[in-house]
């Protein structure tokens, strides 16, 4: 069940200061009487708090991590998933009243990653919860995973990091940039005002998400499922599709039903802000500050997070190996289907920290 917390009044990196922060998040599990069993998760770009459990009352799918109880038993752990900062599930973000009773629109502020982390550490002030046993995320999560032990030190016993990189790369950034672009250049953009218009630029964002999913998949996985296939009863070359079109108009259309664009452009910048080198050296300096264990996995046919990444992350900090590979046809999604390649490493990794 979807629940919120007042956090309070937020500074960030920027010195700006977000006023009345209010977190959505989730929980499974309960405290232990030594409280050592927390466990947060992070989601992804297009994700939230709801990683379990089946779709409801003001919760149009699914969970986005269904199944993760197998490895993550509620009996064993108290488990806390928060939607990020700037998101569209109940977290403060653009579509959020502002103190003058109007959405924040092109007035929210802008975030980093870091930010994002600072707000899921006042979640857990929030909640009692001095130490996480574990931070575990992948992809824009995977970024958060990585830079809470680097904030908090003290507060994290390990850190999985899934399919990510310690910076954004010129790649990644490049990507990115046309996805923004759509939104953007949509006419019912409207400057980032469009809340009450009556009027979304849901055009430009089914457009952002057929570019995003091109990449987090492999093109061996849309060659073996699609290759040149036409959609069925329709023909290319009378104005109709080919299948690998449909898929993706699909992913479109799922998307614009459930996400806002203002969150995704907001999210998509602090992603391009991730840089876990800022202010802190080169990447061997910087993972010098961990206290955490460090567990690193790549999905071995990602094109958008390569596996060189997650050596690069391997190799500045040496106490991280081996990196783990998760082995997949799907590309960067491979973090999400291939549950029990992960879950496996998470149940190891969590039984192995016990142990220790």
């Amino acid at each position: 069940m979807r629940r919120f917390a007042a956090v309070g009044d937020l500074v960030l990196e920027s010195g700006t200061t977000l006023p009345a922060v209010r977190i959505a998040y989730e929980t499974w599990g309960r405290p232990n009487a030594a409280r050592d069993n927390a466990v947060l998760i992070c989601h992804a770009l297009t994700g939230d708090a709801h990683v379990v459990g089946p779709a409801g009352p003001g919760q149009p799918t699914p969970g986005w991590w269904d199944g993760l109880t197998r490895y993550l038993d509620p009996a064993d752990w108290y488990v806390v998933a928060a939607n990020v900062l700037g998101g569209c599930q109940g977290t403060t973000g653009p579509a959020t009243a502002a103190p003058d009773g109007r959405a924040w629109g092109s007035r929210f502020p802008a975030l980093t990653v870091r930010d994002q982390v600072a707000a899921e550490a006042a979640l857990a002030d929030a909640l009692g919860v001095d130490h996480w046993a574990a931070v575990i995320g992948g992809s824009m999560g995977g970024m958060r995973a990585l830079e809470w032990p680097l904030i908090y030190p003290d507060r994290v016993g390990t850190a999985i990091v899934l399919a990510a990189t310690g910076a954004a790369s010129a790649e990644q950034i490049a990507w990115c940039a046309p996805q923004l672009a759509a939104i953007t250049s949509d006419p019912d953009w409207q400057g980032g005002d469009y809340y009450g218009t009556g009027r979304s630029p849901m055009t430009g964002l089914g457009i952002a998400r057929r570019i995003a999913h091109i990449t987090y998949r492999s093109e061996y996985e849309l060659a073996a499922r699609f290759g040149r296939n036409h959609q069925s009863g329709e023909d290319p070359a009378y104005g109709g599709r080919y299948a690998v079109e449909s898929y993706l108009d699909h992913h479109a259309d799922k998307l614009i039903r459930r996400f806002d664009p203002g969150s995704y452009v907001v999210l998509t910048r602090a992603m391009n802000s991730h840089d876990i080198t800022r202010d802190r050296g080169d990447l061997a300096t910087a993972l010098s500050r961990l206290r955490s264990q460090l567990v690193v996995a790549a999905v071995d046919s990602d094109r958008l997070y390569p596996p060189s990444q997650s050596e690069a992350l391997v190799a500045a900090h040496p106490a991280a190996a081996p990196l783990h590979t998760i082995t997949s046809p799907y590309g960067h999604d491979g973090f999400l289907i291939e549950l029990d390649q992960v879950g496996a490493l998470i149940a190891r990794t969590l039984t192995r920290s016990r142990v220790t």
